[in-house]
């Protein structure tokens, strides 16, 4: 059996960072195993194709269970199955979050995870067109870059939200978050600058790395408390192969807290009832999940508005506080670009544009389940979307927003009649209607390894697993609250402090290594 100082499980927006990072070291050997295949898809690469890229074979196509609060719709849950994850399937938005969602997470006990601790890791990774500053780096792997080609639409809406009071704002990823701007893009000569093509294509060069693709991991291994390897699934033959040093765990926000609990790592309950062994009773395996949703208003647009290959078709935005409190994080995002985003029964119209208002923060928690011990099932997913009131009334002002700027001046050349929810949909109790039935997930799911100290803890500030040596969950699902906005960006920032942690700790331990591995990239990409 073969043996690697790390393996690397998950090859997305995390995966690709850590792999990259610790094979800098010659002496360590990394195994990156990716359930997906290359990123051979021509759509990947094209900007304005990303919604065709939904529900296709490099999406995993989860669905969620029937949604009590949506008249019991089941949400279709993107996630890439792909090298780059779902890096290679998003709408490559780059946007870090709010300040006081990261002091918030150390607040929450878990020390060096604020804002100022983590900026230099979110610009480590940078290579911003505008060049360095306070906030930017230019030195990184990932291009961050101004939209090529934005539409006359798009800047209309900037102009109508100044017209309405609203700051203009050219970086939303600056000195404030609030405001309205154009936004910018994981993007490199107007192709998708995903994770893979940042962090892992550069590298496959190293016989440090291997990355085997087609792999689904089926198993932890697991003598005792410690972690010592995987078992997995590729082209038909089950392989168990064995770590020196750590099994890292980046396989997102619902397929994390599944292997975790395929393992038997989680509520010993659930895993008992699935006849799973308990390895580690952790409760809050599979809890705790956040995400965000939006809701649309779609207007006829009276000439040709088509937008560039190079867009992604969401091209402007806002960030406020539902309240007008500037002094706390916005609870509102807004996307505006000249695309249809409609929910079926709709007719679209020849030409159109769409502005969305999301809730950056939700009252209701999700979950994440086995459905059964068979690894090639998916989980269960159940979102609680819109349980609280207070959210769903939030929306409703937020369609009313976009309605009043849609009526603006500045819309006067491109406005037609609106196609969704319809001029004829007024009230409250309509526009909640038209919410309820129409509301989409933007596949921003975090939260379900969620970082801490307190009991619903699955990993500690180091995102080790509690209970467990030689294993670390590193994405999207160990932040303990969402981040106000995209989370492609918050999930790269953690694969970087986590992989500056892990090198720390290595050094400190001064083991030598044992191992020096063939590359077998490129047999196996």
């Amino acid at each position: 059996m073969t043996n690697y100082d790390y393996i690397v499980i998950g090859a997305g927006s995390a995966g690709c960072v850590v792999a990259n990072r610790l094979t800098e070291d010659c002496d360590t050997t990394v195994l990156l195993l990716e359930a997906g295949n290359p990123a051979t898809k021509p759509e990947i690469q094209i900007p304005a194709q990303c919604f065709s890229l939904i529900g296709s074979e490099v999406d995993w196509g989860y669905v969620s269970e029937p949604e009590p609060y949506l008249k019991g719709r089941k949400m279709f849950c993107s996630r890439g199955k792909v090298l780059g994850g779902s890096s290679s399937i998003n709408f490559m938005m780059y946007i870090r979050g709010n300040p006081q969602d990261y002091d918030r997470w150390q607040e929450l006990g878990n020390p060096g995870w604020s804002y100022l601790d983590l900026l230099p890791y979110f610009k480590k990774s940078e290579h911003q067109q505008r060049g360095a500053s306070e906030f930017h780096g230019v030195d990184g792997e990932l291009s961050v870059t101004d939209l090529m080609s934005p539409a006359v639409v798009s800047q209309r809406f900037v102009d109508a939200c100044v017209s309405k009071g609203y700051n203009y704002n050219p970086d939303f990823n600056g000195v404030q978050q609030e405001g309205v701007g154009l936004y910018q893009l994981t993007v490199k000569d107007g192709k998708r600058h995903s994770a893979a093509a940042a962090f892992l294509l550069p590298i496959f060069h190293r016989p440090n790395l291997t990355v085997v693709t087609g792999a689904l991991v089926t198993k932890l291994l697991v003598e005792g408390t410690r972690c010592v390897g995987v078992e997995y699934l590729h082209e038909g033959t089950l392989h168990q192969v064995r770590v020196n040093q750590e099994v890292i765990l980046s396989a997102g926000a619902f397929d994390s807290p599944k292997l975790l609990m395929l393992s038997g790592i989680g509520t010993a309950e659930h895993l008992q009832a699935m006849g799973i062994s308990v390895v580690a009773d952790l409760p809050g395996v599979g809890q705790n999940l956040q995400d965000h949703i939006l809701t649309c208003v779609v207007q006829e647009a009276t000439q040709d508005i088509h937008p560039a290959i190079t867009s992604n078709g969401i091209e402007a935005g806002l960030f406020l506080h539902s309240k007008g409190n500037v002094e706390t994080a916005p609870d509102l995002q807004f996307f505006f670009g000249p695309i249809q985003f409609l929910s079926p029964g709709y007719t679209p119209a020849d030409f159109g544009f769409t502005g969305a208002v999301c809730l950056t923060r939700l009252e209701n928690i999700g979950s994440v389940s086995l459905r059964s011990p068979d690894p090639k099932d998916p989980p269960t997913i159940r979102m609680n979307y819109l349980q609280s009131q207070a959210d769903v009334q939030k929306l409703v002002e937020g369609v009313k927003l976009i309605r009043q700027l849609f009526q603006s001046n500045a819309f006067d050349d491109f406005r037609g009649e609106e196609i969704a929810p319809g001029s004829h949909v007024q009230s409250d109790a309509a526009l909640e209607a038209y919410i309820r039935d129409t509301c989409s997930t933007v596949w921003h799911p975090v939260g379900t390894c969620k970082m801490g100290i307190d009991s619903m803890a699955v990993v500690d500030p180091q995102l080790r697993v509690h209970g467990i040596q030689g294993l670390r969950v590193v994405d999207a699902s160990i932040m303990p609250t969402i981040t106000t906005g995209n989370t492609n960006a918050p999930t790269i920032m953690i694969a970087e402090k986590a992989a500056d942690s892990i090198k720390a700790e290595r050094t400190s331990q001064s083991v030598p290594n044992k191992l020096n591995v063939q590359n077998l990239a490129q047999l196996s990409i």
